[in-house]
């Protein structure tokens, strides 16, 4: 059976720099009926526990280190017995959430192998130091957690952000994808390279 993706949409608090934000967030699960890969987990580690539906976990991915992607991820490691990945860049966000480190660090070219379908991370630092990516092109699709939204990338006015650097992430990294490459984000609908890719002076231009 061919790896598929499923979405998992969960509600909470985004919380930085002395604020909070109610968010709906999107949780990625790649794999058959016998295993599955989980990319980020907020929120609410029973409704993820529920769509996993006692498949095993190869691996629990974490995008980045802010609070919204990664509150539920060491509840969700102990149920499950899968280690938690996480950038090393992002480890003050890490500690601000969690006591004790993750089980591993997501480094550049760490590949995930699932279902017959290969993953391999690509860092997209920007939205925050250890930003990253999720590429298959075994499935055409990329996870691209905060880095990428249909419609531009995603925020760098808070604290440990930078829009030069998402804009050079995104330009190198993601825009060199096959246009038809669907990218699965962290909040909201999805879009495709080849829908993005054009309006990359805008956004400069735009400047957020």
């Amino acid at each position: 059976m061919a790896a598929r993706i499923d979405k998992v949409v969960t509600a909470g608090q985004f919380c930085l720099d002395g604020g909070s934000w109610d968010v709906d967030n999107n949780v990625w699960l790649i794999g058959d009926d016998a295993e599955v890969l989980v990319i980020d987990a907020p929120h609410d580690a029973p409704a993820i526990l529920n769509a996993i539906n006692g498949r095993t976990v190869v691996a629990i991915v974490l995008t980045h280190g802010h609070n919204d992607h990664i509150n539920a991820a060491v509840e969700l490691g102990r149920a499950t017995g899968a280690e938690v990945w996480f950038p090393p860049a992002d480890r003050m966000l890490w500690d601000a959430e969690h006591d004790g480190p993750p089980d591993r660090e997501l480094h550049t070219g760490a590949t995930f192998h699932v279902a017959g379908a290969t993953l391999r991370a690509i860092p997209t630092p920007g939205h925050s130091p250890g930003g990253t990516c999720l590429y298959s092109e075994d499935l055409a699709a990329v996870f691209t957690g905060d880095t990428l939204f249909a419609g531009g990338p995603g925020a760098t006015g808070r604290s440990y952000s930078d829009f030069d650097t998402i804009i050079d992430s995104i330009r190198e990294r993601l825009l060199m994808l096959p246009d038809q490459t669907v990218v699965h984000t962290g909040h909201g609908e999805d879009t495709t390279i080849g829908a993005e890719a054009p309006h990359l002076e805008e956004w400069i231009a735009r400047g957020h």
